[in-house]
């Protein structure tokens, strides 16, 4: 059976709230046309069609200018499977102000780390919900190599069915842990769901920091819906909060395309200014930028 082709993004909206200088978009993808870079057999859709590598640099440029971050975090995405010439390919033409999320498979060992922290990439991800190329086990094990680089894991899961669970191995980690999507929780977006107490002692404690993204993926514009969860997050440890647009919005599943100066409006306007000073521009220097 033939796999579909994502959508393409619409055009940026420039946000009503203005950002602080420095501000990163801590979660998007970047692709590329069918003859740029090899896709993964195992991707469940294609990169949207008759877009090129350059083509959809052009559209990120456009896109960070227009919300006002000059700084930002490419996360491999899966249809790429564990080559990330995609994501190292993009990092080199940003330069300076970008780093990448890369994907490892289990027993990947120290020479596969040490290329990738060479190349700008501060993190591997683990997909806790799909499944994929690492896991649990696999990003524990090679937890240590990524702290001999300064690296950390980033995890997709559902706070709700498995952070209690996984509560002690994250204490144990001797990595930073960040939590995709608002910890994704599987039903709703309560904040008195199961984990999602847990996650708030996890940051408050400094093991893990959370991702206030992708709300859309769960709620409808304007995205009310997330504030509740936004702000108990925010409450716990607003230093271990990132924002990311998870642009351009791949794998929607079923989900409404966003407008991500929406998405950006609805998030910051939560925040204090010391909170966007945190969420926007401290937090993912010290993540991203600071760390060796």
């Amino acid at each position: 059976m033939d796999k579909p082709f994502a959508p393409l993004p619409p055009a940026p909206r420039t946000p009503s709230v203005r950002l602080l200088d420095g501000a990163c978009d801590a979660h998007v993808h970047l692709m590329g046309g069918p003859d740029d870079f090899p896709l993964w057999d195992g991707r469940v859709e294609n990169p949207a069609q008759d877009i090129d590598f350059a083509q959809w640099l052009r559209m990120y440029r456009e896109h960070l200018d227009t919300i006002g971050c000059s700084r930002s975090i490419i996360v491999h995405s899966i249809f790429y499977g564990t080559n990330n010439a995609v994501t190292l390919a993009a990092l080199e033409a940003m330069g300076p102000g970008f780093a990448g999320v890369g994907l490892l498979p289990d027993g990947a060992g120290r020479a596969e780390v040490a290329a990738l922290a060479g190349k700008g990439v501060k993190a591997v991800r683990l997909n806790y919900v799909h499944g994929g190329v690492l896991s649990w086990d696999g990003a524990k094990a090679m937890a240590p190599l990524l702290a001999d680089h300064g690296m950390h894991i980033q995890m997709l899961l559902h706070a709700d069915r498995h952070l209690d669970a996984l509560a002690a191995d994250i204490e144990a980690l001797p990595v930073p842990l960040v939590i995709d999507h608002l910890g994704w929780p599987s039903t709703d977006l309560s904040p008195s769901r199961p984990g999602i107490a847990t996650a708030c002692a996890l940051m408050g404690a400094g093991h893990i920091h959370m991702k206030l993204s992708a709300p859309y993926r769960m709620a409808h514009a304007p995205y009310t819906e997330a504030a509740p969860l936004m702000r108990v997050y925010l409450d716990a440890a607003a230093e271990r909060c990132l924002w990311g647009s998870d642009w351009p919005h791949v794998m929607l599943n079923g989900a409404g395309m966003p407008h991500v100066a929406e998405l950006l409006d609805q998030a910051a306007g939560l925040m204090s200014a010391a909170e966007r000073q945190a969420v926007f521009v401290d937090t993912p220097n010290a993540l991203f930028f600071d760390s060796p």
